[in-house]
């Protein structure tokens, strides 16, 4: 795509992942489109059929198009009983890790003490370019002893937005500034035990702005096809529970399937 097509798909993407466009909601007629976004009509077909292929938006009708509506069918019980919790104490504090002994009384079940992990909060971003491609990082991580390809992130400072953490950390880790991200989930990588929100961000296109500038952080910088990304799930180079949500979002985005035991 031309740089006004990608501008206006870029723009689409984004009023569907701030919310201007809701779940459910149709798009502007083409007529309204090429007007608002200043392009033609073939170049905007263009952009709209590839965004139906990623599946940010759906056509139900002859030129018509609306965000799909997500809609789940399964139904949460509500008629279950939370953990009573009737305390915490502290076993170990300091700047990176915090180990509990909370206070804790499931339905039904005497009361116990259960050991809680906490850690920081954390941003991970997954950054594609035109070819498809996405960036990532080899290094070396000392608690598995392993090499293995992850995606740049890091740790949310103290009053930080979590979107400016990710766009920071892809550009200190890999010397690239993503020209945006949007977010897509925010989940916890153990959630019987460890504390540690992770932010899931993905974005398309970034501009070389230098080196990477967090030396302890860095390792060797490459895009990586998203094609490749399944060999390299199947032969155990994939590192960090957020490298792995992020990507699978990726490939599910565009129909693709994780690969099998066998592959």
């Amino acid at each position: 795509m031309g740089p006004k097509s990608e501008r206006v798909y870029r723009t689409i993407r984004e009023w569907v992942a701030s919310g201007r466009l809701k779940p459910g909601e149709k798009l502007p007629s083409e007529r309204t489109l090429e007007k608002e976004l200043e392009i033609g009509r073939t170049q905007l077909r263009t952009v709209l059929a590839k965004l139906v292929a990623e599946k940010v938006i759906e056509s139900y009708a002859r030129s018509s198009y609306r965000v799909p509506s997500r809609a789940v069918s399964v139904e949460r019980p509500d008629d279950l009983e939370s953990w009573q919790i009737h305390g915490e104490r502290t076993v170990y504090d300091n700047r990176w890790v915090k180990l509990a002994l909370v206070d804790v009384e499931p339905p039904g079940v005497e009361r116990f003490e259960h050991h809680v992990v906490r850690l920081h909060h954390v941003s991970i971003a997954a950054v594609l370019d035109d070819q498809d491609r996405v960036l990532m990082l080899w290094r070396y991580r000392f608690v598995p002893d392993k090499w293995g390809w992850e995606l740049p992130g890091g740790i949310v400072d103290e009053g930080e937005d979590p979107h400016a953490t990710a766009l920071r950390e892809v550009e200190e880790e890999t010397g690239w500034r993503p020209k945006s991200l949007d977010h897509v989930v925010t989940y916890q990588p153990m959630v019987g035990m460890v504390d540690s929100p992770h932010d899931i961000y993905v974005g398309k296109g970034a501009q070389h702005v230098g080196d990477p500038t967090d030396v302890e952080e860095a390792g060797h910088v490459a895009w990586v096809p998203l094609s490749d990304i399944p060999g390299l799930m199947a032969r155990d180079e994939l590192m960090g529970s957020g490298t792995l949500v992020a990507l699978l979002h990726l490939l599910a985005a565009r129909g693709e399937g994780a690969p099998t035991a066998s592959a």
